[in-house]
């Protein structure tokens, strides 16, 4: 078999990175289309990166970070090990939870209008409003 298999499976490192890509992405409310024309390359090749089934370079890599404004650190955390196995939060169910939240359409709606606020003392209170709504439903 060549490398070029097309039964190959994605890595499980490139599918996770580019699961966070798309997340940042979408959090950003930046299509496939404008980080591709940003990038220089096409929508498709965006398509291919956020589905793990091509690899993304370093330079390619830091020049996403860079457009998605995060650290490269970002598109790898809570990624698997070389045995597959996830290692940090992303065993945690609340934290699988969470990103399942994050990228819905409530998560990102929700996100979008946060990161608005610039008022640090103000999110603060949104964020203490929602942690009570929350304990009143589970009482």
């Amino acid at each position: 078999m060549n490398g070029r298999d097309s039964k190959k499976k994605p890595n499980p490192t490139d599918i996770h990175v580019g699961s966070r890509i798309r997340l940042r992405r979408n959090m950003l409310g930046m299509s496939q289309e404008k980080l591709g024309e940003t990038l220089g390359i096409t929508f498709q090749q965006i398509q291919k990166y956020e589905k793990g089934t091509n690899r993304v370079g370093a330079s390619r890599l830091q020049a996403i970070s860079e457009v998605l404004g995060v650290p490269v650190s970002f598109l790898f955390e809570d990624a698997p090990g070389q045995d597959g196995t996830v290692r940090g939060l992303a065993e945690d169910a609340s934290a699988t939870l969470a990103l399942d939240f994050a990228t819905s359409t409530e998560g990102l709606q929700l996100n979008r209008a946060f990161v608005k606020i610039s008022d640090a003392k103000i999110r603060r209170k949104i964020i203490d409003l929602v942690k009570a709504l929350a304990a009143g439903e589970s009482e």
